[in-house]
């Protein structure tokens, strides 16, 4: 699956997965990345690529794009929070997955257990600071393998902010919480239906924009062509609806 690119013109934006030549694939969030960034983000990451080795790494991805924001005067002060991954196709028809975060909350790796509840577990590199504040910024990545079955579940921190009825933000723990204790389907359309019904369900929905972007591998026997599967969601708070 090929889906098309998303952007929101608020606060939050996603690039969801760009294949290229069945060599695999880049995705991107972020939070407060502008239309600059995402133009620098496509410089850095060719569209055209004759094979796997001319994709840089997602460090090396953040690296450059944090140089970009501080260097070129027609960027003017700009920051943001991205995760980007690369995923690249194996013979099982899994992924192997390489992630990089640039100051962003952490993506959530899924499957089914074999109780009736979901295996989560966070994916978060060891460091990785703001993209655009510092000129020494720090970006880790990890790797790991996403298999038949299992989803990767991403979205901006306007979903871990909004509030429960007791008033606190949900979270890191709320939306681990509520992944794990989830009764559908482990797929991206049911992961972000799921969250846009619990954002529904607060009391004041979500307090800033949302992106919400999940990536699903099917089982072979439910697909003809195997790949991946995508599903993005973006909104813009009440308060920024209609603004430029």
């Amino acid at each position: 699956m090929q889906p098309r690119a998303q952007q929101t013109d608020q606060s939050a934006g996603l690039l969801p997965l760009d294949t290229r030549h069945g060599v695999g694939g880049g995705v991107v969030l972020g939070h407060r990345t502008t239309p600059y960034a995402w133009s620098r983000l496509a410089a850095i990451r060719p569209t055209e690529c004759p094979g796997s080795a001319c994709v840089a790494d997602p460090v090396t991805v953040l690296s450059a794009l944090n140089t970009m924001l501080l260097t070129d005067v027609t960027a003017g002060r700009r920051f943001c929070t991205v995760l980007f991954g690369l995923l690249e196709p194996r013979e099982d028809g899994g992924f192997t997955v390489t992630v990089a975060a640039g100051g962003h909350p952490p993506a959530y790796h899924l499957r089914p257990d074999d109780s009736d509840a979901v295996w989560v577990r966070a994916v978060r590199p060891e460091g990785g600071m703001l993209v655009g504040a510092f000129p020494e910024a720090h970006f880790a990545q990890t790797i790991f393998s996403l298999t038949a079955g299992e989803s990767l579940f991403l979205y901006t921190d306007g979903l871990i902010e909004a509030r429960t009825t007791e008033g606190a933000m949900l979270g890191d723990n709320g939306l681990t919480g509520f992944l794990h204790q989830r009764t559908g389907p482990v797929t991206a359309p049911s992961l972000v239906e799921d969250c846009i019904t619990l954002l529904a369900s607060l009391p004041d929905g979500a307090g800033d924009d949302v992106a919400l972007l999940a990536l699903s591998v099917p089982h072979p026997n439910t697909t003809l062509d195997g790949g991946i599967a995508a599903t993005a969601h973006t909104a813009a708070a009440p308060e920024h609806i209609g603004q430029e």
